[in-house]
C-alpha cells in the first residue's frame, strides 16, 4: 500500500474497519444440546475433582470388600468381577465423550485463531496506513525545510 499524498483519514480508517466479534461465544452459541453437554461433561470428567472421586470411590471399593465383615463383601477378593466390569463400562462410557469434548473445543480453538489472524491482518493495514501518514508527514515537513532554506 503506497499513499503519495493523501493517505486515509482515521475515520475513514475505523469506517472500513469490520466490528470485532468473540469467536468462542459465536461459536458456542452454534453448538447442539448434545454437543453442549459433551463440553460440559469434558470439563467435569477431566477435573481434578472428578479424579479424585474416582479415587476415593475405588479405595473405598477395594477397602470393603478386602476389610469389610466377610458376609456384608459383594465383590470379595481376588475377584473383584464387579469393579473390573464398571471402570471397564466407565471407560466405554468416557473414553468417546472426552474424545467428542476434545474435538469441539479444538473447533474453538480454531474459531479463535482464525479471528486472531484475522484481527492481525487489519492491525497490519493500520500500521501500515500510520506509516504512510508519518512519509506524508515527514514530506511536507521536509519540504518546508527546503522552503525556509530557500529564503
Amino acid at each position: 500500500m503506497e499513499y503519495r499524498h493523501n493517505p486515509p483519514t482515521l475515520e475513514e480508517v475505523r469506517l472500513a474497519r469490520p466490528k470485532l466479534h468473540n469467536p468462542v461465544k459465536d461459536f458456542k452459541m452454534s453448538l447442539s444440546r448434545l454437543e453442549q453437554f459433551a463440553l460440559y461433561m469434558n470439563r467435569k470428567i477431566g477435573s481434578m475433582g472428578f479424579f479424585i472421586f474416582l479415587l476415593i470411590w475405588t479405595v473405598v471399593w477395594l477397602g470393603w470388600n478386602l476389610f469389610g465383615p466377610i458376609q456384608n463383601r459383594f465383590d470379595p477378593a481376588p475377584a473383584f468381577v464387579i469393579w473390573l466390569f464398571t471402570s471397564n463400562i466407565l471407560q466405554l462410557i468416557f473414553l468417546p465423550l472426552i474424545l467428542v469434548g476434545q474435538n469441539i473445543e479444538s473447533r474453538t480453538a480454531d474459531a479463535r485463531a482464525q479471528a486472531d489472524f484475522e484481527v492481525n491482518q487489519k492491525t497490519e493495514k493500520e500500521v501500515e496506513i500510520i506509516i504512510a501518514h508519518l512519509e506524508n508527514q515527514n514530506e511536507i515537513l521536509l519540504e518546508l525545510t527546503r522552503k525556509i532554506d530557500r529564503k
